[in-house]
């Protein structure tokens, strides 16, 4: 099978970009750009998820190995990302799931692997700034931060311009499940006028 896929340097684990780590509390923080393989699926997500994930975890470690084997660098895979752009107004059956795993910044294609779910890469723009917030606990009881993260940035002089979005820090059968619950910010119209 013929490697479809490269970048435009190695990269390296010395090269990737920490974070701060995450709070608990709701706060503001920077974000750029990301570089994605995403898999899209429509329906309640532990119904959807568990059938379109394998295809988007076996397209970045064939990608992941490939570049090792070869000697042009290697990355760790990050934690699960999923972004609801419909969750707000849709009843979860009928939700669109943007499942993303992130891969280097170089990255201009990704394995043209046979999959059941379809697999493409996609650069995620947070437009500089977000507000998020750690939920510890189970997805089912996420409202709670999700009233606590709007509410901070109403009080703070924002408004959310784009999707909800999951950064899933434990897997779905860990004893304690971590989530950063996220969404794009700008300053309000009449903020911004000050």
């Amino acid at each position: 099978m013929a490697r479809t896929y490269t970048l435009s340097r190695p990269t390296t684990r010395s090269s990737r970009t920490r974070q701060p780590p995450v709070s608990a509390e709701p706060r503001l923080v920077r974000l750029g750009k990301r570089k994605v393989a995403v898999v899209e699926t429509k329906g309640e997500p532990g119904v959807a998820g568990p059938k379109a994930l394998p295809s988007l975890f076996r397209t970045v470690y064939t990608m992941k190995f490939a570049l090792k084997r070869a000697a042009r660098g290697d990355f760790r895979v990050g934690p699960l990302l999923a972004r609801w752009p419909n969750g707000a107004d849709q009843p979860m059956t009928s939700w669109t799931g943007l499942w993303a795993l992130p891969v280097p910044p170089g990255t201009r294609a990704l394995p043209a692997l046979e999959t059941e779910h379809p697999v493409r890469l996609e650069t995620w723009d947070y437009g500089g700034r977000v507000a998020e917030i750690l939920h510890v606990g189970p997805w089912s009881e996420e409202a709670r931060s999700i009233e606590r993260l709007h509410d901070f940035i109403a009080r703070s002089g924002y408004e959310v311009t784009g999707p909800h979005e999951e950064e899933y820090l434990t897997t779905p059968k860990a004893k304690i499940q971590k989530t950063i619950i996220r969404y794009p910010v700008r300053k309000r119209a009449a903020a911004r006028r000050r």
